[in-house]
């Protein structure tokens, strides 16, 4: 479903097809999880092809490059043109792109010496997630910040991400909220959380949160539409049986929540501020005014 014969994808300095890529048996990246990545979308527009908040992205990818101590001296332009030039040797407008930063081999525990660059795209009109999702508190909690600097996207922090939302689908669920390490919400397994009551929305503050690029989003457009939120540490108890609530990240977009640990949010959809925040970002992304 990610690629075919056809498939472009730019890996070590060239564009090249899909299948004629390949990595490193003996790389950290494979063996430790040690690579940092990032998940972009692109848009079919008016106006054209168009990536959303390219230049964010690919400065947090360097970012996390730096906390890793792995070598990547790309710029933000340079790799936000390369991108445009894969999009277009493939033909796509709305697409999820995923940038990756793996090195070289090295079965030693110390920083990477040399990093690869590869750049993948796969058509994908809509968010991997459904509005009405049912979702449970986790029993696995987010990485603790003093172990992990869990700022930067890597590879290896998504094992947590694939317990996490598994173990919730197993209890007949759709996806995982999970805490910190004193009991506060954190986010999803793959996405941040915003709570409604009372017309303000609520999320949680810094700490053990990967701060989505989204989630800024969702500020910019609060301030927009002058809809209040507030940054604060909570507890799940707190959100169960809320007005409203909702998920937000580059693939969900953002995705309306039915439910907490089975107590349902209270407000109908339509009727919330939620909803304004999410037609506000739709049209954002498509380029039309609020």
């Amino acid at each position: 479903m990610y690629y075919n014969d056809h498939t472009i994808v730019y890996f070590n300095g060239k564009f090249l097809k899909a299948n004629e890529a390949g990595m490193d048996l003996y790389g950290q990246s494979l063996h430790y999880g040690y690579s940092v990545f990032e998940g972009i979308k692109s848009y079919r527009t008016d106006h054209g092809t168009r990536i959303f908040k390219a230049e964010e992205h690919y400065e947090r990818l360097k970012r996390s490059a730096e906390l890793m101590h792995i070598p990547f001296d790309y710029s933000a332009s340079e790799l936000t043109e390369l991108t445009y030039e894969l999009l277009e040797r493939n033909g796509f407008s709305d697409a999820y792109i995923r940038p990756l930063v793996t090195c070289s081999p090295n079965m030693s525990l110390s920083k990477g010496q040399k990093s690869y660059l590869s750049l993948l795209a796969w058509e994908w009109s809509n968010g991997y997630l459904a509005d009405k999702m049912k979702i449970m508190t986790s029993g696995f909690q987010r990485p603790n910040p003093t172990a992990f600097k869990v700022e930067a996207k890597v590879g290896g922090h998504y094992v947590n991400s694939i317990l996490a939302c598994q173990d919730a689908k197993d209890k007949g669920y759709d996806e995982a909220l999970l805490l910190d390490e004193h009991g506060n919400v954190a986010e999803s397994s793959g996405a941040n959380i915003f709570y409604e009551k009372d017309g303000t929305l609520f999320t949680p503050a810094k700490g053990s949160i990967l701060p989505g690029i989204t989630r800024q989003t969702v500020f910019e457009i609060c301030d927009e539409l002058n809809i209040p939120v507030k940054e604060t540490f909570f507890k799940p108890e707190e959100m169960r049986g809320a007005d409203a609530a909702f998920f937000c990240g580059t693939a969900a977009e953002i995705v309306a929540l039915e439910s907490l640990d089975d107590i349902p949010f209270t407000k109908g959809w339509n009727d919330t501020a939620s909803e304004k925040v999410q037609q506000a970002y739709q049209k954002r992304v498509r380029l039309l005014s609020l």
